[in-house]
Protein backbone atom coordinates (compact mmCIF):
# COMPACT_ATOMS: atom_id res chain seq x y z
CA UNK A 1 0.00 0.00 0.00
CA UNK A 2 2.79 2.41 0.90
CA UNK A 3 4.57 1.64 -2.37
CA UNK A 4 1.45 2.54 -4.34
CA UNK A 5 1.13 5.81 -2.46
CA UNK A 6 4.77 6.73 -3.10
CA UNK A 7 4.28 6.10 -6.81
CA UNK A 8 1.20 8.29 -6.84
CA UNK A 9 3.13 11.15 -5.21
CA UNK A 10 5.93 10.86 -7.77
CA UNK A 11 3.73 10.86 -10.89
CA UNK A 12 4.65 13.79 -13.19
CA UNK A 13 1.99 15.99 -14.56
CA UNK A 14 0.56 14.63 -17.80
CA UNK A 15 -2.27 15.74 -20.02
CA UNK A 16 -3.61 12.13 -20.03
CA UNK A 17 -4.08 12.02 -16.25
CA UNK A 18 -6.64 14.26 -14.58
CA UNK A 19 -5.60 15.85 -11.30
CA UNK A 20 -9.04 15.14 -9.82
CA UNK A 21 -8.69 11.39 -10.49
CA UNK A 22 -5.28 11.24 -8.80
CA UNK A 23 -6.62 13.07 -5.75
CA UNK A 24 -9.60 10.66 -5.59
CA UNK A 25 -7.36 7.56 -5.85
CA UNK A 26 -4.97 8.90 -3.21
CA UNK A 27 -7.88 9.50 -0.86
CA UNK A 28 -9.07 5.90 -1.20
CA UNK A 29 -5.61 4.45 -0.58
CA UNK A 30 -5.11 6.63 2.52
CA UNK A 31 -8.52 5.86 4.04
CA UNK A 32 -8.46 3.98 7.41
CA UNK A 33 -10.70 1.15 6.12
CA UNK A 34 -8.43 0.21 3.23
CA UNK A 35 -5.36 0.37 5.47
CA UNK A 36 -7.06 -1.93 8.03
CA UNK A 37 -7.94 -4.47 5.38
CA UNK A 38 -4.39 -4.52 4.08
CA UNK A 39 -2.96 -5.04 7.57
CA UNK A 40 -5.45 -7.87 8.26
CA UNK A 41 -4.51 -9.61 4.99
CA UNK A 42 -0.81 -9.42 5.92
CA UNK A 43 -1.51 -10.96 9.33
CA UNK A 44 -3.46 -13.85 7.74
CA UNK A 45 -0.60 -14.62 5.35
CA UNK A 46 1.89 -14.75 8.23
CA UNK A 47 -0.32 -16.92 10.45
CA UNK A 48 0.22 -20.70 10.23
CA UNK A 49 -2.89 -22.88 10.19
CA UNK A 50 -2.96 -25.00 13.34
CA UNK A 51 -5.46 -27.23 15.08
CA UNK A 52 -7.41 -25.61 17.93
CA UNK A 53 -6.73 -28.58 20.22
CA UNK A 54 -5.53 -32.16 19.87
CA UNK A 55 -7.54 -33.91 22.59
CA UNK A 56 -11.02 -33.88 21.14
CA UNK A 57 -11.75 -37.46 22.26
CA UNK A 58 -11.27 -36.43 25.88
CA UNK A 59 -13.47 -33.37 25.26
CA UNK A 60 -16.27 -35.58 23.94
CA UNK A 61 -16.13 -37.74 27.06
CA UNK A 62 -16.49 -34.63 29.23
CA UNK A 63 -19.48 -33.51 27.18
CA UNK A 64 -21.10 -36.93 27.54
CA UNK A 65 -20.70 -36.78 31.32
CA UNK A 66 -22.18 -33.31 31.47
CA UNK A 67 -25.22 -34.00 29.30
CA UNK A 68 -25.83 -37.34 31.01
CA UNK A 69 -27.52 -35.43 33.84
CA UNK A 70 -29.79 -33.66 31.34
CA UNK A 71 -31.04 -36.76 29.52
CA UNK A 72 -34.68 -37.71 30.11
CA UNK A 73 -35.53 -41.15 31.52
CA UNK A 74 -37.47 -42.14 28.36
CA UNK A 75 -34.39 -41.56 26.17
CA UNK A 76 -36.04 -38.74 24.23
CA UNK A 77 -35.04 -35.13 23.81
CA UNK A 78 -32.14 -33.13 22.41
CA UNK A 79 -29.64 -34.28 25.08
CA UNK A 80 -30.23 -37.97 24.36
CA UNK A 81 -30.00 -37.40 20.60
CA UNK A 82 -26.70 -35.51 21.01
CA UNK A 83 -25.33 -38.31 23.19
CA UNK A 84 -26.22 -40.90 20.53
CA UNK A 85 -24.43 -38.86 17.85
CA UNK A 86 -21.29 -38.42 19.93
CA UNK A 87 -21.16 -42.19 20.68
CA UNK A 88 -21.40 -43.17 16.96
CA UNK A 89 -18.31 -45.19 15.86
CA UNK A 90 -17.92 -43.09 12.70
CA UNK A 91 -17.93 -39.85 14.70
CA UNK A 92 -15.43 -41.29 17.18
CA UNK A 93 -13.15 -42.38 14.32
CA UNK A 94 -13.34 -38.91 12.76
CA UNK A 95 -12.23 -37.26 16.01
CA UNK A 96 -9.46 -39.83 16.51
CA UNK A 97 -8.15 -39.14 13.00
CA UNK A 98 -8.27 -35.38 13.64
CA UNK A 99 -6.27 -35.75 16.87
CA UNK A 100 -3.66 -37.94 15.17
CA UNK A 101 -3.18 -35.43 12.34
CA UNK A 102 -3.07 -32.47 14.75
CA UNK A 103 -0.30 -34.07 16.81
CA UNK A 104 2.08 -34.58 13.87
CA UNK A 105 4.24 -32.22 11.83
CA UNK A 106 4.31 -32.63 8.06
CA UNK A 107 7.12 -30.23 7.25
CA UNK A 108 9.53 -31.86 4.75
CA UNK A 109 12.93 -32.76 6.28
CA UNK A 110 15.99 -30.88 5.01
CA UNK A 111 17.81 -32.58 2.15
CA UNK A 112 21.08 -34.26 3.09
CA UNK A 113 24.22 -32.97 1.38
CA UNK A 114 26.17 -35.15 -1.03
CA UNK A 115 25.35 -37.03 -4.23
CA UNK A 116 22.13 -39.07 -4.43
CA UNK A 117 22.51 -42.88 -4.33
CA UNK A 118 21.93 -44.77 -7.57
CA UNK A 119 18.38 -45.75 -8.47
CA UNK A 120 18.93 -49.46 -7.93
CA UNK A 121 20.16 -48.99 -4.33
CA UNK A 122 17.31 -46.68 -3.24
CA UNK A 123 14.93 -48.22 -0.68
CA UNK A 124 11.31 -48.90 -1.62
CA UNK A 125 9.18 -45.85 -0.71
CA UNK A 126 6.72 -46.48 2.14
CA UNK A 127 3.67 -45.70 0.00
CA UNK A 128 4.61 -48.48 -2.47
CA UNK A 129 3.29 -51.11 -0.03
CA UNK A 130 -0.48 -51.00 0.47
CA UNK A 131 -2.87 -52.64 2.91
CA UNK A 132 -6.10 -53.94 1.35
CA UNK A 133 -9.02 -55.00 3.52
CA UNK A 134 -11.61 -57.57 2.37
CA UNK A 135 -14.65 -58.89 4.25
CA UNK A 136 -15.76 -62.40 3.35
CA UNK A 137 -17.54 -65.46 4.68
CA UNK A 138 -15.82 -68.78 5.25
CA UNK A 139 -15.77 -70.85 2.07
CA UNK A 140 -16.51 -67.86 -0.17
CA UNK A 141 -14.32 -67.70 -3.28
CA UNK A 142 -12.50 -64.40 -3.88
CA UNK A 143 -12.21 -64.98 -7.64
CA UNK A 144 -8.44 -64.69 -7.85
CA UNK A 145 -5.59 -67.12 -8.62
CA UNK A 146 -1.85 -66.86 -7.92
CA UNK A 147 1.48 -67.83 -9.47
CA UNK A 148 5.09 -67.82 -8.26
CA UNK A 149 7.51 -65.23 -9.67
CA UNK A 150 11.06 -64.95 -8.30
CA UNK A 151 10.01 -66.71 -5.10
CA UNK A 152 7.02 -64.41 -4.46
CA UNK A 153 3.29 -65.00 -4.85
CA UNK A 154 1.81 -62.81 -7.57
CA UNK A 155 -1.83 -62.43 -8.66
CA UNK A 156 -2.07 -64.39 -11.92
CA UNK A 157 -5.67 -63.62 -12.86
CA UNK A 158 -8.75 -61.90 -11.45
CA UNK A 159 -12.01 -63.52 -12.46
CA UNK A 160 -14.48 -61.15 -14.05
CA UNK A 161 -17.48 -60.49 -11.80
CA UNK A 162 -15.86 -61.95 -8.66
CA UNK A 163 -15.51 -60.25 -5.29
CA UNK A 164 -12.00 -58.90 -5.97
CA UNK A 165 -12.99 -57.65 -9.45
CA UNK A 166 -16.01 -55.81 -8.05
CA UNK A 167 -13.93 -54.06 -5.37
CA UNK A 168 -11.18 -53.06 -7.82
CA UNK A 169 -8.52 -52.89 -5.09
CA UNK A 170 -6.29 -55.67 -6.45
CA UNK A 171 -4.80 -56.02 -9.93
CA UNK A 172 -3.00 -58.66 -11.94
CA UNK A 173 0.70 -58.57 -11.08
CA UNK A 174 0.29 -57.41 -7.48
CA UNK A 175 2.70 -59.17 -5.10
CA UNK A 176 1.08 -60.64 -1.96
CA UNK A 177 3.38 -60.21 1.05
CA UNK A 178 1.20 -60.91 4.10
CA UNK A 179 -2.31 -62.06 5.04
CA UNK A 180 -3.57 -60.81 8.41
CA UNK A 181 0.01 -60.04 9.47
CA UNK A 182 1.45 -63.44 8.49
CA UNK A 183 3.86 -63.99 5.62
CA UNK A 184 2.36 -66.00 2.77
CA UNK A 185 5.41 -68.04 1.75
CA UNK A 186 5.70 -69.31 -1.82
CA UNK A 187 2.96 -71.97 -2.16
CA UNK A 188 -0.04 -70.70 -4.17
CA UNK A 189 -2.24 -73.66 -3.13
CA UNK A 190 -1.61 -72.96 0.55
CA UNK A 191 -2.55 -69.31 0.03
CA UNK A 192 -5.73 -70.32 -1.82
CA UNK A 193 -6.75 -72.63 1.04
CA UNK A 194 -6.06 -70.03 3.74
CA UNK A 195 -8.05 -67.35 1.92
CA UNK A 196 -10.94 -69.73 1.25
CA UNK A 197 -11.27 -70.72 4.92
CA UNK A 198 -10.76 -67.17 6.24
CA UNK A 199 -13.81 -65.27 7.44
CA UNK A 200 -14.59 -61.78 8.58
CA UNK A 201 -11.98 -59.12 7.89
CA UNK A 202 -9.00 -60.23 5.76
CA UNK A 203 -6.13 -57.72 5.46
CA UNK A 204 -3.66 -58.22 2.60
CA UNK A 205 -0.26 -56.54 2.47
CA UNK A 206 0.61 -56.12 -1.20
CA UNK A 207 3.18 -54.52 -3.48
CA UNK A 208 1.08 -52.97 -6.28
CA UNK A 209 1.92 -53.54 -9.93
CA UNK A 210 -0.01 -50.47 -11.20
CA UNK A 211 -1.23 -52.33 -14.29
CA UNK A 212 -4.29 -51.04 -16.09
CA UNK A 213 -7.18 -53.57 -16.14
CA UNK A 214 -8.45 -54.75 -19.51
CA UNK A 215 -12.07 -54.10 -20.44
CA UNK A 216 -14.18 -57.27 -20.73
CA UNK A 217 -14.43 -58.79 -24.20
CA UNK A 218 -17.73 -59.14 -26.01
CA UNK A 219 -17.27 -62.67 -27.39
CA UNK A 220 -20.10 -65.17 -27.06
CA UNK A 221 -19.78 -68.90 -27.73
CA UNK A 222 -22.08 -71.91 -27.72
CA UNK A 223 -20.67 -74.97 -25.95
CA UNK A 224 -20.76 -78.36 -27.66
CA UNK A 225 -19.51 -80.44 -24.73
CA UNK A 226 -20.10 -80.86 -21.00
CA UNK A 227 -17.49 -79.61 -18.54
CA UNK A 228 -17.15 -80.10 -14.78
CA UNK A 229 -14.07 -78.51 -13.15
CA UNK A 230 -14.36 -80.88 -10.17
CA UNK A 231 -13.29 -83.79 -12.40
CA UNK A 232 -10.62 -81.90 -14.36
CA UNK A 233 -7.08 -82.84 -13.33
CA UNK A 234 -5.46 -80.03 -15.35
CA UNK A 235 -7.28 -76.97 -14.00
CA UNK A 236 -4.99 -74.90 -11.72
CA UNK A 237 -7.79 -74.12 -9.24
CA UNK A 238 -10.95 -76.27 -9.14
CA UNK A 239 -12.84 -73.71 -7.06
CA UNK A 240 -12.31 -71.10 -9.81
CA UNK A 241 -13.70 -73.35 -12.57
CA UNK A 242 -17.02 -72.76 -14.33
CA UNK A 243 -19.33 -75.73 -14.91
CA UNK A 244 -21.42 -75.81 -18.08
CA UNK A 245 -23.41 -78.20 -20.25
CA UNK A 246 -23.58 -78.72 -24.01
CA UNK A 247 -25.77 -76.01 -25.51
CA UNK A 248 -24.99 -73.36 -22.86
CA UNK A 249 -24.10 -69.87 -24.03
CA UNK A 250 -21.02 -68.27 -22.48
CA UNK A 251 -19.44 -64.83 -22.68
CA UNK A 252 -15.64 -65.03 -22.97
CA UNK A 253 -14.27 -62.09 -20.97
CA UNK A 254 -10.54 -62.89 -21.01
CA UNK A 255 -8.34 -64.95 -23.37
CA UNK A 256 -4.87 -63.90 -22.19
CA UNK A 257 -4.04 -67.42 -20.97
CA UNK A 258 -3.65 -69.79 -23.94
CA UNK A 259 -4.94 -72.74 -21.87
CA UNK A 260 -7.61 -71.25 -19.62
CA UNK A 261 -10.19 -68.65 -20.60
CA UNK A 262 -12.37 -66.63 -18.25
CA UNK A 263 -16.05 -66.93 -19.05
CA UNK A 264 -19.46 -66.43 -17.49
CA UNK A 265 -22.97 -67.58 -18.37
CA UNK A 266 -24.96 -65.07 -20.37
CA UNK A 267 -27.79 -65.38 -17.82
CA UNK A 268 -25.47 -63.80 -15.25
CA UNK A 269 -23.19 -64.82 -12.41
CA UNK A 270 -19.49 -64.60 -11.69
CA UNK A 271 -16.84 -65.58 -14.20
CA UNK A 272 -14.82 -68.76 -13.94
CA UNK A 273 -12.09 -70.69 -15.71
CA UNK A 274 -12.96 -72.85 -18.73
CA UNK A 275 -10.58 -74.79 -20.98
CA UNK A 276 -9.55 -72.88 -24.07
CA UNK A 277 -10.20 -74.09 -27.59
CA UNK A 278 -6.55 -75.10 -27.93
CA UNK A 279 -6.43 -77.05 -24.67
CA UNK A 280 -9.68 -78.92 -25.35
CA UNK A 281 -8.53 -79.76 -28.87
CA UNK A 282 -5.39 -81.29 -27.41
CA UNK A 283 -7.40 -83.43 -25.02
CA UNK A 284 -9.91 -84.61 -27.62
CA UNK A 285 -7.88 -84.76 -30.85
CA UNK A 286 -4.53 -86.11 -29.69
CA UNK A 287 -4.34 -89.87 -30.15
CA UNK A 288 -1.62 -92.40 -29.35
CA UNK A 289 0.80 -93.34 -32.05
CA UNK A 290 1.09 -96.98 -33.09
CA UNK A 291 3.26 -98.94 -30.68
CA UNK A 292 3.44 -96.07 -28.21
CA UNK A 293 4.19 -96.80 -24.59
CA UNK A 294 2.50 -95.15 -21.64
CA UNK A 295 2.71 -91.35 -21.91
CA UNK A 296 5.12 -89.48 -19.73
CA UNK A 297 3.82 -87.22 -17.03
CA UNK A 298 3.66 -83.55 -17.92
CA UNK A 299 3.44 -80.33 -15.97
CA UNK A 300 0.24 -78.77 -14.77
CA UNK A 301 -1.69 -77.23 -17.66
CA UNK A 302 1.22 -78.08 -19.94
CA UNK A 303 1.23 -79.82 -23.29
CA UNK A 304 0.14 -83.43 -23.54
CA UNK A 305 3.54 -84.89 -24.29
CA UNK A 306 3.93 -88.17 -26.12
CA UNK A 307 0.86 -87.69 -28.30
CA UNK A 308 0.46 -86.64 -31.86
CA UNK A 309 -2.57 -85.09 -33.52
CA UNK A 310 -3.78 -86.47 -36.81
CA UNK A 311 -3.59 -83.58 -39.24
CA UNK A 312 -5.47 -83.46 -42.53
CA UNK A 313 -6.49 -80.76 -44.97
CA UNK A 314 -10.16 -80.15 -45.67
CA UNK A 315 -11.19 -81.33 -49.12
CA UNK A 316 -14.71 -81.21 -50.49
CA UNK A 317 -14.27 -84.62 -52.08
CA UNK A 318 -13.35 -86.09 -48.67
CA UNK A 319 -16.03 -84.25 -46.71
CA UNK A 320 -17.38 -87.37 -45.02
CA UNK A 321 -13.91 -88.36 -43.81
CA UNK A 322 -13.34 -84.85 -42.51
CA UNK A 323 -16.59 -85.00 -40.53
CA UNK A 324 -15.40 -88.07 -38.67
CA UNK A 325 -12.39 -86.12 -37.37
CA UNK A 326 -14.16 -82.81 -36.82
CA UNK A 327 -14.24 -81.57 -33.21
CA UNK A 328 -17.21 -79.69 -31.78
CA UNK A 329 -15.91 -77.58 -28.88
CA UNK A 330 -16.96 -73.92 -29.02
CA UNK A 331 -18.95 -72.14 -31.69
CA UNK A 332 -18.87 -68.35 -31.78
CA UNK A 333 -22.34 -66.83 -31.80
CA UNK A 334 -23.81 -63.32 -31.81
CA UNK A 335 -26.90 -61.71 -30.32
CA UNK A 336 -29.54 -61.27 -33.02
CA UNK A 337 -33.04 -59.82 -32.74
CA UNK A 338 -35.79 -62.37 -33.43
CA UNK A 339 -37.03 -62.93 -36.98
CA UNK A 340 -34.25 -60.87 -38.52
CA UNK A 341 -32.22 -63.69 -40.05
CA UNK A 342 -30.52 -63.15 -43.39
CA UNK A 343 -31.00 -66.67 -44.74
CA UNK A 344 -33.50 -69.48 -44.22
CA UNK A 345 -32.06 -72.94 -44.94
CA UNK A 346 -34.40 -75.88 -45.55
CA UNK A 347 -32.80 -79.27 -44.86
CA UNK A 348 -34.38 -82.64 -45.53
CA UNK A 349 -34.30 -85.80 -47.59
CA UNK A 350 -34.67 -85.53 -51.34
CA UNK A 351 -38.34 -85.57 -52.31
CA UNK A 352 -39.62 -84.43 -48.94
CA UNK A 353 -40.94 -81.16 -50.38
CA UNK A 354 -38.23 -78.60 -49.70
CA UNK A 355 -38.56 -76.92 -53.08
CA UNK A 356 -42.36 -76.78 -52.88
CA UNK A 357 -42.19 -75.19 -49.44
CA UNK A 358 -39.62 -72.66 -50.66
CA UNK A 359 -41.78 -71.64 -53.62
CA UNK A 360 -44.87 -71.27 -51.42
CA UNK A 361 -43.02 -69.01 -49.00
CA UNK A 362 -41.70 -66.80 -51.79
CA UNK A 363 -45.13 -66.51 -53.43
CA UNK A 364 -46.75 -65.69 -50.08
CA UNK A 365 -44.56 -62.58 -49.54
CA UNK A 366 -42.25 -61.64 -52.40
CA UNK A 367 -41.24 -58.40 -50.67
CA UNK A 368 -39.84 -60.35 -47.71
CA UNK A 369 -38.48 -63.57 -49.24
CA UNK A 370 -36.23 -64.25 -52.19
CA UNK A 371 -33.98 -66.98 -53.53
CA UNK A 372 -30.97 -67.48 -55.75
CA UNK A 373 -30.83 -68.36 -59.43
CA UNK A 374 -28.69 -71.47 -60.04
CA UNK A 375 -25.79 -71.45 -62.50
CA UNK A 376 -25.28 -74.12 -65.16
CA UNK A 377 -22.79 -74.93 -67.88
CA UNK A 378 -25.35 -76.41 -70.31
CA UNK A 379 -26.50 -74.56 -73.38
CA UNK A 380 -29.79 -72.67 -73.06
CA UNK A 381 -32.83 -73.98 -74.90
CA UNK A 382 -34.65 -71.86 -77.46
CA UNK A 383 -37.33 -70.83 -74.97
CA UNK A 384 -34.86 -70.03 -72.17
CA UNK A 385 -33.37 -66.65 -71.37
CA UNK A 386 -30.37 -65.94 -69.15
CA UNK A 387 -31.48 -65.01 -65.65
CA UNK A 388 -34.88 -66.69 -66.00
CA UNK A 389 -34.57 -70.03 -64.26
CA UNK A 390 -30.80 -70.37 -64.80
CA UNK A 391 -27.63 -68.36 -65.27
CA UNK A 392 -25.78 -69.79 -68.28
CA UNK A 393 -21.94 -69.74 -68.21
CA UNK A 394 -19.25 -71.75 -69.94
CA UNK A 395 -17.92 -74.91 -68.35
CA UNK A 396 -14.40 -73.49 -68.13
CA UNK A 397 -15.61 -70.38 -66.30
CA UNK A 398 -17.70 -72.44 -63.91
CA UNK A 399 -14.84 -74.83 -63.14
CA UNK A 400 -12.52 -71.89 -62.43
CA UNK A 401 -15.07 -70.36 -60.01
CA UNK A 402 -15.56 -73.72 -58.28
CA UNK A 403 -11.82 -74.04 -57.80
CA UNK A 404 -11.69 -70.50 -56.39
CA UNK A 405 -14.39 -71.37 -53.80
CA UNK A 406 -17.08 -69.06 -55.18
CA UNK A 407 -19.81 -71.74 -55.06
CA UNK A 408 -21.83 -72.79 -52.04
CA UNK A 409 -22.48 -76.20 -53.60
CA UNK A 410 -22.25 -77.73 -57.05
CA UNK A 411 -22.83 -81.00 -58.88
CA UNK A 412 -22.89 -82.61 -62.33
CA UNK A 413 -25.90 -84.06 -64.13
CA UNK A 414 -25.83 -85.59 -67.62
CA UNK A 415 -22.44 -84.04 -68.33
CA UNK A 416 -23.43 -80.49 -67.25
CA UNK A 417 -22.46 -78.59 -64.11
CA UNK A 418 -25.03 -77.00 -61.80
CA UNK A 419 -24.39 -74.91 -58.69
CA UNK A 420 -25.26 -71.99 -56.40
CA UNK A 421 -22.84 -69.05 -56.23
CA UNK A 422 -22.22 -67.40 -52.88
CA UNK A 423 -22.41 -63.88 -54.31
CA UNK A 424 -25.97 -64.61 -55.53
CA UNK A 425 -26.94 -65.10 -51.86
CA UNK A 426 -25.35 -61.77 -51.00
CA UNK A 427 -27.35 -60.08 -53.78
CA UNK A 428 -30.66 -61.26 -52.27
CA UNK A 429 -29.60 -60.16 -48.76
CA UNK A 430 -28.43 -56.75 -49.98
CA UNK A 431 -31.86 -56.28 -51.60
CA UNK A 432 -33.35 -56.43 -48.09
CA UNK A 433 -34.87 -59.90 -48.38
CA UNK A 434 -34.42 -63.18 -46.53
CA UNK A 435 -32.78 -65.66 -48.89
CA UNK A 436 -34.44 -69.11 -48.79
CA UNK A 437 -32.16 -71.99 -49.71
CA UNK A 438 -32.81 -75.72 -50.08
CA UNK A 439 -29.28 -77.12 -49.97
CA UNK A 440 -27.47 -80.22 -48.84
CA UNK A 441 -26.55 -80.46 -45.14
CA UNK A 442 -22.84 -80.08 -45.92
CA UNK A 443 -23.45 -76.56 -47.24
CA UNK A 444 -24.58 -75.40 -43.80
CA UNK A 445 -20.92 -75.34 -42.69
CA UNK A 446 -20.22 -72.58 -45.18
CA UNK A 447 -23.36 -70.62 -44.27
CA UNK A 448 -22.98 -70.72 -40.48
CA UNK A 449 -21.09 -67.42 -40.30
CA UNK A 450 -21.80 -63.95 -38.99
CA UNK A 451 -22.33 -62.82 -42.59
CA UNK A 452 -25.28 -65.09 -43.43
CA UNK A 453 -26.61 -66.02 -39.91
CA UNK A 454 -28.83 -68.86 -41.19
CA UNK A 455 -32.03 -70.10 -39.60
CA UNK A 456 -31.87 -73.83 -40.30
CA UNK A 457 -35.10 -75.85 -40.51
CA UNK A 458 -35.05 -79.63 -40.83
CA UNK A 459 -38.08 -81.00 -42.66
CA UNK A 460 -38.91 -84.45 -41.43
CA UNK A 461 -40.32 -86.98 -43.89
CA UNK A 462 -44.03 -87.72 -43.35
CA UNK A 463 -45.49 -91.17 -42.88
CA UNK A 464 -45.42 -93.59 -45.85
CA UNK A 465 -49.11 -93.05 -46.63
CA UNK A 466 -48.61 -89.30 -46.91
CA UNK A 467 -45.58 -89.84 -49.11
CA UNK A 468 -47.63 -91.93 -51.50
CA UNK A 469 -50.34 -89.27 -51.62
CA UNK A 470 -47.80 -86.50 -52.23
CA UNK A 471 -46.14 -88.45 -55.02
CA UNK A 472 -49.48 -89.26 -56.65
CA UNK A 473 -50.54 -85.59 -56.58
CA UNK A 474 -47.20 -84.51 -58.03
CA UNK A 475 -47.54 -87.02 -60.87
CA UNK A 476 -51.07 -85.86 -61.70
CA UNK A 477 -50.05 -82.18 -61.76
CA UNK A 478 -46.99 -82.83 -63.88
CA UNK A 479 -44.54 -81.54 -61.26
CA UNK A 480 -42.94 -84.99 -60.91
CA UNK A 481 -42.37 -87.67 -63.49
CA UNK A 482 -40.90 -90.44 -61.32
CA UNK A 483 -43.07 -92.69 -59.23
CA UNK A 484 -42.02 -93.26 -55.63
CA UNK A 485 -40.35 -96.61 -55.09
CA UNK A 486 -40.03 -98.58 -51.88
CA UNK A 487 -36.29 -97.95 -51.88
CA UNK A 488 -36.94 -94.20 -52.02
CA UNK A 489 -39.41 -94.46 -49.12
CA UNK A 490 -36.96 -96.42 -46.99
CA UNK A 491 -34.24 -93.89 -47.71
CA UNK A 492 -36.50 -90.99 -46.70
CA UNK A 493 -38.26 -92.46 -43.65
CA UNK A 494 -36.48 -95.68 -42.78
CA UNK A 495 -39.91 -97.41 -42.83
CA UNK A 496 -40.83 -99.87 -45.63
CA UNK A 497 -43.70 -98.60 -47.76
CA UNK A 498 -46.78 -100.88 -47.48
CA UNK A 499 -47.85 -102.65 -50.65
Amino acid sequence: MQQVLDNLMGLPGSPGVADLDLIFLRGIMESPIVRSLAKAHERLEERKLEAVRGDNLALVQEILRDIGRLARPDGQGAAAELARILREPHFQSLLETHDSVAAKSYDPPPSSPGPEPPLGSQPVPPDAVRMVGIRKAAGENLGVTFRVERGELVIARILHGGMVAQQGLLHVGDVIREVNGREVGSDPRALQDSLRHASGSVVLKILPSYQEPHPPRQVFVKCHFDYDPATDSLIPCKEAGLKFMAGDLLQIVNQDDPNWWQACHVEGGSAGLVPSQLLEEKRKAFVKRDGEVAPTSGTLCGSLSGRRKKRMMYLTTKNAEFDRHELLIYEEVARMPPFRRKTLVLIGAQGVGRRSLKNKLIMSDQARYGTTIPYTSRKPKESERDGQGYRFVSRGEMEADIKAGRYLEHGEYEGNLYGTRIDSIRAVVEAGKMCILDVNPQAVKVLRTAEFVPYVVFIEAPCPETLRAMNRAALESGVATKQLTEADAQRMTGIPLPP
